[in-house]
């Protein structure tokens, strides 16, 4: 029969499971983040108070205050936890059998997740450019640039001859990006849903790569 070391049970011992107070405190604080993360979809960076996000929690602006420095330590938890998200999702679907195809298949999957949420974009693109939280939302979002994701797709097909060895693969992923965010624009004033934001990438992912395919 196999025995575990004692240091081994030693060590077994000592684990803790989280206390019902600690609980506690993390269902208060995912509380919060739902309903102010509803809220900031709602009205926007300004247009939510604390008050309104405790009233919607169900709890006292004390709380709230309990759990998070103020309205933008809010923001920036829920703007950053989203990114992590959308960066989750664009990398599981970036597969397919050429650049091309991952890259369609990584935005399509990215303008999905993000259509559900429109309006909490457009707070975000909003905040982004206030003197006061810029800074702070901008490090946010580039904390897991999704700029590395397109790159690891372009290096791939470097890697297979698909592209050329002289691509410029920042500039491309830049442009890539840019490209997907600012087609944004005709879904909050246009009212383009899945397809048509598809379509014209689809058309912007081949005029972009036409330049760094290899020599056939």
């Amino acid at each position: 029969m196999n025995h575990l070391p004692l240091r081994s049970l030693s060590g077994l011992a000592q684990v803790r499971r989280p206390t019902q107070r600690a609980l506690a405190k993390q269902r208060t604080r995912e509380k919060i983040l739902a309903s102010a993360k509803s809220l900031f979809t709602e009205k926007g960076y300004e247009g939510a108070t604390i008050r309104d996000i405790a009233a919607a929690a169900g709890m006292s602006t004390g709380a709230v205050f309990a759990s998070f420095t103020d309205k933008s330590d809010l923001f920036n938890e829920i703007i950053g936890a989203d990114r992590d998200n959308l960066f989750e999702v664009m990398r599981n679907e970036a597969v397919g059998a050429n650049a091309e195809d991952a890259l369609n298949a990584m935005f399509d999957a990215g303008y999905r997740f993000t259509l559900a949420d429109l309006p909490l974009l457009q707070a975000t693109m909003s905040v982004s450019w206030s003197p006061d939280l810029g800074a702070q939302v901008r490090g946010r979002l580039n904390r897991r640039p999704i700029t590395e994701l397109i790159g690891e797709v372009l290096t791939s097909s470097i890697e297979r001859g698909e592209l050329s060895r002289n691509t410029d693969v920042a500039l491309i992923s830049q442009m890539l990006w840019d490209s997907y965010l600012a087609n944004f624009r005709h879904a909050a004033f246009e009212g383009w849903g899945l397809s048509e934001l598809r379509a014209r990438l689809a058309d912007q992912v081949r005029i972009i790569l036409a330049g760094a395919k290899a020599a056939g």
